[in-house]
């Protein structure tokens, strides 16, 4: 931790930082504040990918993530999170928890008028299957 950071108010926290996500940014992109609520059990969205990198962290519940070429892996409150963005697929973001909502508050960078997400195709995806992550 930074002297910077050592010297926050009370109350304030820094949680994680990510100095490489600056790099990953696309020129004249937009900062955008998402919140993602999943009912329980809530599989999340297929497959697909995001236009620019995505720093956030679970505010509620658990939350199953996986994006391509690491492992599934699960998030709880108060865990952060990072994605890439560009090419990289984000095969799952499902909710954990049969019994209870789980949520995300994340910050995307992105070219103002690019979607949130698009989906990827059975067909991309089977051939991009050999960059999936598999138990060691």
């Amino acid at each position: 931790m930074s002297a910077e950071h050592a010297k926050l108010p009370p109350g304030v926290e820094l949680i994680a930082t990510r100095p490489e996500a600056t790099a990953m940014i696309p020129a004249d992109a937009e900062a955008r504040s998402i919140r993602v609520t999943l009912s329980p059990g809530d599989p999340g969205a297929p497959p697909h990918r995001h236009p620019g990198p995505i720093f956030g962290y679970v505010s509620e519940g658990e939350i199953l993530f996986e994006l391509e070429g690491q492992l599934p892996r699960v998030l709880k409150a108060g865990d952060v999170l990072f994605e890439p963005g560009g090419d990289v697929i984000h095969y799952q973001g499902a909710n954990n928890l049969p019994d209870a909502q789980s949520q995300l508050v994340l910050t995307m960078f992105a070219p103002p008028g690019t979607p949130i997400l698009t989906l990827v195709s059975a067909e991309e995806l089977a051939e991009r299957r050999h960059l999936r992550a598999t138990k060691p």
